[in-house]
């Protein structure tokens, strides 16, 4: 059995800027919302996703925007995207979907709780997250937990996540932390960039962890100076960004593994499919939970 975990923020936001627009017949528009749906249709109908749950940031703004004013609060957020957030989660529920819909945490936050969760059971062959996400990086392990980057069909393992990032899944919150992560509003640590921040987390694995003496790094002294008055400069800021940067494994979710079993589609989802001008997915549902 595999279970699939999927980022319905990122999946919206790939809807909204992927396919044209689309207007309901109300003249909302419902494009992403639309775009969403098929998406996950698709992915049902493969043979191996039988047990599967979806995660959304019902606000943009959670915890961590309490402990740095410089994190993401969705301002920038297109407002005909935006509108469609509690849309995407009646659709996707009616979908027969699990739903977790996040306010204090983030919907990576319910996706890391949910691995940590299911990972030790026994039945589980394979836990598949689906985002390409570069947070969610961090729950990888071996090939039994990877991430899943359908848009590339790109699917990355422990191996995959080293050879992307040049850290180990542990270390990709270090890494996101001294690097940066402007989609997040976090600005990193001046003059670390990618190819430093992994070398010396690969040698050191941790910020903490990373020794005064420069001459124990394996880079040149030129770079490693400065690096290291950054660091020093910033140390507070640096760990910091490592804790909005780490995943929360602490989210409520009361679902046990076979509440996660797709059995169908609501009878709901006609009359949802109607209101947003696309009648024909309907159509295209095999399995209903109740026949409407």
């Amino acid at each position: 059995m595999k279970i699939h975990l999927i980022d319905g923020t990122y999946e919206l936001f790939r809807s909204f800027y992927g396919p044209p627009p689309k207007k309901a017949p109300d003249g909302r528009e419902v494009g992403a919302t639309v775009g969403l749906l098929r998406s996950l249709l698709a992915l049902l109908s493969e043979p191996d996703v039988t047990h599967i749950a979806c995660a959304f940031d019902h606000v943009v703004e959670s915890f961590r925007n309490d402990l740095f004013a410089g994190y993401k609060d969705g301002a920038e957020i297109n407002p005909d995207l935006l509108a469609q957030f509690v849309l995407a989660e009646e659709a996707v529920a009616a979908l027969g979907i699990v739903v977790w819909s996040m306010v204090e945490f983030e919907a990576d936050d319910a996706l890391a709780t949910a691995v940590a969760k299911f990972k030790d059971d026994k039945n589980i062959n394979q836990i598949v997250i689906c985002s390409p996400d570069k947070d969610l990086a961090q729950l990888v392990k071996g090939e039994r937990i990877v991430c899943w980057d359908r848009r590339r069909e790109i699917v990355y393992d422990e191996t995959a996540v080293i050879e992307k990032y040049g850290v180990a899944p542990a270390s990709i919150p270090d890494w996101l932390a001294l690097v940066g992560d402007k989609a997040d509003g976090i600005p990193g640590i001046p003059a670390w960039g990618a190819k430093s921040a992994a070398t010396l987390l690969a040698q050191f694995q941790h910020i903490e962890d990373i020794p005064d003496d420069i001459t124990q790094w394996n880079i040149s002294a030129g770079r490693a100076r400065r690096l290291a008055e950054n660091l020093a400069a910033q140390s507070e800021q640096a760990l910091l960004y490592r804790r909005l940067t780490t995943l929360r494994s602490d989210v409520p979710l009361n679902e046990r593994v076979d509440d996660l079993e797709w059995r169908g589609a609501r009878p709901e989802l006609r009359q949802l499919c109607a209101e947003l001008g696309a009648e024909d997915i309907p159509n295209r549902i095999l399995r209903w939970i109740t026949q409407p």
